[in-house]
């Protein structure tokens, strides 16, 4: 009975990630899309100063290089939400290898840019928001060159097992900017407005929180959600499966808000 309770749990449990997963691509997916035909469209028309109704001192009149900067950043963001998630994806590795290996270098490439060029907008350009989230975005920076670098390092090794897990970090921390949007839009619907900030300063404790936590917490779930995979104890297994589908929610009434108050109003302008 325990072993039919157990099998049944973690049967349970990897459907609840599933349909965690399915519900983040999509999202990350018309992300993808709104930053490509929004900024795309200002760009291709000659009316790059459209990026700051979104992107304060996204484009400024006469810095060509910090243009192009921001310019590429939000091209390769784009680029890397579309194609990260089909590493993931056991049948495109299995039945595409070879698209496999070398959507995985550009994703890896792509991600050190954008860390890059990330830190480029926070420090030199100036962003919304304070010292705080700043530290916060420069963290992140960090923790994705770090998940990088040892996806490439047990990937050459042949260690597929310990690659697909950094794999996984990866692509976890990269999208952390994804994972905020939705969690501040959450927090807007419920709340029906901005609590716990201020929307003139974009600084507040609930900002504060979110900041750390659009890379916390998805990390902190994963590394639970390999712990449940290798347990036998009932406890950890309900308690991963209660927490996932409980994200999944949050997430799934964040990606319904900020795709009608903002992603597909701004894609339609």
């Amino acid at each position: 009975m325990t072993k039919l309770y157990l099998s049944n749990s973690k049967k349970l449990l990897n459907t609840a990630i599933t349909v965690w997963f399915t519900i983040a691509v999509v999202g990350q997916w018309i992300f993808a899309t709104y930053v490509m035909l929004f900024y795309g469209k200002a760009t291709a028309t000659g009316h790059s100063e459209k990026w700051n109704k979104v992107l304060p001192n996204g484009y400024v009149s006469g810095e060509s290089l910090g243009n192009l900067i921001v310019g590429s950043h939000l091209l390769l963001a784009a680029i890397i939400i579309i194609g990260g998630p089909l590493q993931l994806i056991p049948k495109v590795r299995e039945f595409m290898p070879k698209f496999h290996r070398w959507n995985g270098r550009i994703y890896i490439f792509t991600a050190f840019i954008l860390s890059l060029t990330g830190l480029y907008m926070v420090w030199v350009r100036g962003s919304i928001g304070g010292i705080i989230q700043h530290t916060s975005i420069t963290i992140n920076a960090i923790l994705i060159m770090v998940a990088a670098f040892f996806s490439i390092k047990y990937a050459k090794e042949r260690n597929f097992k310990i690659h697909r897990i950094w794999a996984i970090r990866l692509f976890l921390v990269v999208n952390g900017v994804w994972f905020f949007r939705v969690g501040l839009y959450f927090w807007l619907f419920i709340n029906q407005g901005p609590v716990g900030f201020n929307p003139k300063t974009f600084e507040g404790p609930f900002l504060y929180f979110l900041t750390f936590s659009q890379y916390i917490i998805p990390l902190s779930l994963f590394e639970l959600y390999l712990k449940a995979k290798k347990s036998s104890n009932k406890k950890v297994i309900q308690t991963t499966i209660t927490l996932i589908i409980l994200v999944t929610i949050i997430m799934t009434i964040g990606i319904f808000a900020a795709t009608m108050g903002h992603w597909f109003p701004k894609m339609t302008e």
